[in-house]
């Protein structure tokens, strides 16, 4: 049987297996209730896993096992990439979207967009450990590199949320673009990058005075102000390079963080919306929400490789290893 055709349940009925976790790309996908296996190597299709309902944020755990939201489970799926199975549902709230895990691996930071509310939930047990209230429809969430401080982005509020942790109560709103959607923490732990989706632009915040410091507008020719809708952001581990998917104007913009201006436009699929990067940094992953399909970008050439079909409405992307 080719490797194309197996999936997780052709391996524990027929005996087909897959190839190694590593050099794997796992997306997650809204519609399908499954998660798709890229060969890293060869950039083709070689499997999917089925996961619980409305997969969303995917993110790597301490250990090594990955951890997808599913929004209609109201649970997280944790999964180990080496024997390609679930291992245990941990429950995180009404509509969970995004997450992020303390430095330790041992709380889930959680926003549940219902209930505006962000919540502590423990890695182990999935109990609620405490819950903060924050403005409507909050997404992303990011924690700082001590731990010390949660950052949650509230869509209608246009806010991001600055709470302590150990206090679990916000200290501060920051006044960002309209409708904010992922966050970024440069290299020095000395800014947060905030993608305000309908307003073209990326917020720059000190996390110092949790003051706006400077806005990077972006521009694509030919497209209209309203089609470029930045959503996901990742930085290189130096801290010097951006990249910004904009969304609707179908193309990622590669950024100057020191210098705060774009460099290159690259040409993606339809919506693009979350961006990844590889452990080399050589290639950025993007997942495309409207054409079904993940764009291979090359770093050094600013140019597109290859775009790949998934899962019908793709959200997030990790890279194993």
């Amino acid at each position: 049987m080719s490797l194309l055709r197996c999936t997780a349940a052709l391996a524990a009925t027929l005996g087909c297996t897959f190839a190694a976790a590593q050099g794997t790309a796992w997306v997650s996908s809204e519609k399908d209730d499954a998660l798709t296996l890229i060969d890293t190597q060869t950039l083709a299709v070689k499997g999917t896993v089925p996961t619980c309902k409305r997969g969303r944020h995917i993110q790597r755990l301490p250990d090594g096992k990955l951890m997808v939201a599913c929004t209609d489970s109201n649970a997280a799926d944790v999964i180990d990439p080496a024997t390609q199975k679930s291992v245990r549902r941990v429950p995180l709230g009404d509509e969970p979207e995004a997450f992020d895990l303390s430095p330790d691996g041992r709380t889930i930071y959680v926003s549940n967009e219902d209930e505006a509310e962000a919540s502590f939930v423990d890695a182990a047990t999935g109990k609620v450990l405490k819950s903060v209230k924050v403005g409507q429809e909050p997404e992303g969430v990011k924690v700082s590199a001590d731990g010390k401080t949660l950052y949650v982005t509230s869509e209608v509020a246009s806010l991001v949320h600055v709470i302590d942790v150990a206090q679990a109560k916000v200290v501060k709103n920051i006044k960002v673009g309209k409708r904010p959607r992922r966050m970024a923490i440069t290299a020095d732990g000395k800014e947060l990058w905030v993608t305000n989706e309908l307003d073209t632009s990326v917020s720059i915040v000190s996390t110092a005075t949790h003051e706006v410091i400077d806005t990077i507008k972006f521009a694509v020719k030919g497209a209209r102000a309203e089609d470029i809708t930045p959503v996901g952001i990742t930085m290189t581990k130096d801290g010097k390079r951006a990249f910004v998917s904009l969304g609707k104007a179908n193309h990622v913009a590669f950024v100057d963080v020191p210098g705060r201006k774009v460099t290159d436009l690259v040409l993606v699929g339809k919506r693009a919306w979350n961006v990844t990067l590889d452990k080399a940094e050589a290639r950025l992953w993007v997942v495309n929400g409207l054409s079904d399909d993940v764009t291979v970008v090359d770093v050094a050439g600013a140019k597109a490789i290859k775009s790949i079909p998934v899962g019908r409405v793709p959200y997030g992307l990790v890279v194993v290893e």
